[in-house]
């Protein structure tokens, strides 16, 4: 698998904007550390070292006058050096450790002073020291000099400090990143929150630029509630104006004699009720119902149970993970799980339903050994008022093609959606209505 570098980036807004303050101060401390390092310091150590050179070339003449190397131990100590007889076989190569940036300085400077310079070998650690190995005469000496004559002293002590400074400021700076990606987040929040139903109280904070989103959203959703509130209580007088005179008619209905003509009015008349119960459950959606803790399990059961007293072959299947309670709008969620088990019994004869539970969201699956419906018709088969064929005419016992659209519907106020495919099991309709836990 290859990685793009946007796969590299992180999801989160917070996350890029740390990454655009952060790479930029990385980036100048290693400038300029590198350049202080290379042109300041080695520029110190280079004048430092080339300052005792003049005193090496010194104790160079001393060990050839008489007294030797013993001669000039004396003058050496008191130049805070130290001069001894080279013994054993010369170091084949100059030696210093690879992050000795500085030590790179005094070699090249000393081999550019001391052209009969042998070797150098520079010391780390408890000894810090300077050994050089240069001929006198006829003998070969081992000048050692302690590191502090010839580099900046505790050079790391700069760049501690600066780094020490960068990252507290980078902290600082985090911080009041955080404070104003906060209202950002409080925003996306409330949006998720009245996406699936739920009012959370946000009042805009920030920038500028966040406060004019923030007052935006909420002036939109008080319009969108506003609207709804509004219908909701037109389709209420609706709903009654239209239920009296069905009303009136049944019971003109009732005291005529019975006959075939009597029993079709009367289902015409039930069938006009049941559309009109239909209408208004589409358009009123859950509006009037607040969420609550629920079990979708436990919703699911009684809508099986309810259709297998009604005399339907339906049955609950084992369940894959346990759902517990969630915020749900339960009245909402069963209603749309019964338009789904009344659409798998209408044009089916074996309906299975179950529930599959997830960390993020919860499946309540309903599937049928029925026609169900082709792939390329499934997006059509959501819209509202839609009957695929005339098995779904209401004349014929079918209901008004909003089954589907009132499930998906409410599968959306709960930050989920409903999916349409095959069943594998029966051969039929499957259909998922996801819940977002």
């Amino acid at each position: 698998m290859t990685l793009r570098p946007k796969s590299l980036l992180p999801r989160s807004l917070y996350g890029r904007s740390a990454l655009i303050l952060i790479i930029p101060v990385v980036m100048i401390q290693l400038v300029v550390s590198i350049n202080f390092i290379q042109r300041h310091f080695e520029g110190v150590t280079r004048q430092m070292t080339e300052g005792l050179v003049p005193q090496i070339e010194i104790l160079l003449e001393r060990v050839q006058e008489p007294g030797g190397v013993a001669g000039a131990g004396a003058m050496a100590a008191a130049l805070d050096m130290k001069i001894t007889a080279a013994e054993g076989p010369l170091p084949v190569d100059d030696g210093r450790a690879f992050w000795d940036l500085s030590g790179r300085a005094v070699i090249v400077t000393l081999r550019q002073a001391l052209p009969e310079l042998r070797a150098v070998e520079l010391l780390d650690g408890p000894r810090r020291e300077v050994r050089m190995w240069l001929p006198a005469g006829t003998e070969e000496v081992v000048i050692t000099v302690p590191r502090r004559r010839v580099s900046a002293s505790n050079p790391h002590q700069l760049l501690v400090l600066m780094i020490a400074t960068s990252v507290l400021m980078t902290l600082v700076a985090i911080y009041f990143l955080r404070m104003q990606l906060r209202p950002i987040t409080r925003l996306a929040q409330a949006a998720e929150a009245f996406g699936k139903g739920q009012r959370l109280a946000y009042r805009p904070r920030g920038a500028q630029e966040v406060r004019a989103a923030g007052k935006a959203f909420i002036d939109m959703r008080d319009r969108i509630e506003r609207q709804i509130e509004q219908r909701t209580l037109m389709l209420s007088g609706i709903s009654h104006d239209l239920r009296t005179p069905l009303t009136r008619m049944k019971l003109g209905l009732a005291m005529l004699p019975e006959d075939d003509e009597t029993r079709a009015l009367t289902a015409d008349v039930a069938q006009m009720e049941r559309m009109v119960d239909e209408f208004l459950a589409f358009v009123r959606g859950d509006a009037m119902e607040t969420s609550a803790p629920a079990d979708p399990e436990v919703l699911a059961r009684g809508v099986v149970e309810n259709a297998v007293r009604a005399g339907h072959d339906v049955r609950w299947m084992p369940s894959a993970g346990a759902a517990g309670l969630m915020a749900l709008r339960p009245m909402a969620v069963a209603r749309a799980l019964e338009n789904l088990v009344g659409n798998a019994v209408r044009h089916g004869t074996r309906v299975e339903v179950s529930l599959v539970a997830s960390e993020r969201s919860v499946r309540l699956v309903v599937e049928d050994d029925g026609p169900g419906i082709p792939p390329e018709r499934r997006e059509e088969a959501l819209l509202p008022f839609t009957r695929l064929d005339s098995a779904r005419d209401p004349n014929r016992g079918g209901g008004a093609g909003l089954g589907l659209s009132i499930a998906a519907d409410v599968a959306l106020s709960h930050g989920g959606r409903l999916r349409l495919g095959n069943s594998e099991r029966l051969g039929g309709l499957k259909a998922e209505l996801v819940l977002a836990r």
